[in-house]
């Protein structure tokens, strides 16, 4: 079968076209055959060295993937063969013609929800859920959501209001960014682009605060956002480093604010993610979780799509397709 290898760590040139054996399935594990691979952000800085990889290159690269199954191993259920899924692992396995994983990963696809859907839609949907649900929202919040229009920004930008946000602020880092985030339901929109924009944010408040904080960016940023947040109640939810490294904020940044910080990373909270998966995509299904697809390039291509992850100029999802 056709894979995708990355071969070391580097640029998006690491990722090369390979042949390997048609994976089989070992006790508790199925195949499917691939229709669609979600090209990650996460992957990026897997693939440049930012982030630690889970083993040594050189490796079948991806976390996702959609497709249905043809082969199951012993003690998996023979009614999962013919049935469309999405799987997920653990950084390997997936940007590939076929992948085995175990059956546990596997989540049904809805009939009406394509497979290009799904793949847009799947680890996107199931972290703003899940960062929804941390965030314990009542119905009279003002929120602000980092990265706003694509990934899992774009997600929370359509959900928080459902989940009790009175009043979404949103930033993005273009003209055409900040319009798809209002479009997905932002009251307001900040152009991150602009090293002071918590100036504009602290300007659009208008001397009120923001009580929870969604937060992409980190890096020092997080920082100049403490005292735009509300005393006592404010929290701020980590959950994305596009700063290239996590908030700058110590323990007494919050004491003396009476802020509380929520680390969304680690075994633990992924396990919560991958349980959200099958409401994000029941979601995307119903119309209530909007699907963004930015383009659909083939499995070769997977350097070009990594390239294009990497200049951050893609408006939504971008797909591999074996």
């Amino acid at each position: 079968m056709r894979a995708i290898v990355m071969t070391g760590v580097g640029g998006p040139e690491v990722l090369v076209a390979q042949e390997r054996p048609v994976p089989r399935p070992g006790a508790g594990e199925l195949v499917i055959r691939v229709e669609a691979i979600p090209v990650l952000f996460p992957e990026t800085k897997l693939r440049s060295g930012e982030f630690p990889l889970p083993v040594p290159a050189p490796l079948v690269f991806g976390f996702e993937a959609v497709g249905t199954v043809t082969e199951v191993g012993a003690g998996v259920d023979t009614g999962w063969i013919g049935q469309r899924v999405a799987v997920a692992t653990m950084g390997f396995g997936t940007y590939a013609e076929s992948v085995c994983v175990p059956a546990a990963s596997a989540t049904p696809v809805p009939e009406q929800l394509s497979a290009d859907a799904a793949a847009a839609v799947l680890m996107g949907g199931s972290v703003a859920l899940t960062l929804l649900a941390a965030a314990g929202l009542t119905g009279s919040e003002t929120v602000l959501v980092q990265a706003a229009a694509t990934g899992v920004g774009a997600a929370l930008t359509q959900l928080a209001a459902e989940h009790g946000a009175a009043r979404v602020i949103a930033t993005a880092g273009s003209p055409a960014k900040l319009a798809q985030a209002r479009k997905l339901g932002a009251d307001e929109v900040i152009d991150h682009s602009d090293p002071d924009w918590p100036a504009r944010l602290r300007e659009i408040l208008g001397g009120a605060t923001v009580d929870v904080v969604f937060d992409a960016i980190g890096g020092t940023t997080s920082a100049a956002l403490l005292d735009l947040m509300t005393p006592l109640r404010g929290r701020m939810l980590s959950y994305g480093f596009l700063s290239g490294a996590p908030a700058q904020i110590t323990a007494m940044d919050l004491i003396g604010r009476g802020l509380t910080l929520t680390g969304c990373a680690g075994p633990n909270w992924l396990a919560e993610v991958a349980s959200a998966r099958p409401a994000a995509l029941r979601r995307a299904a119903a119309g209530t979780l909007i699907p963004l697809i930015d383009s659909v390039l083939p499995l070769s291509d997977a350097a070009a799509a990594h390239a294009r992850i990497d200049t951050r100029a893609a408006m939504g999802a971008v797909l591999l397709r074996p």
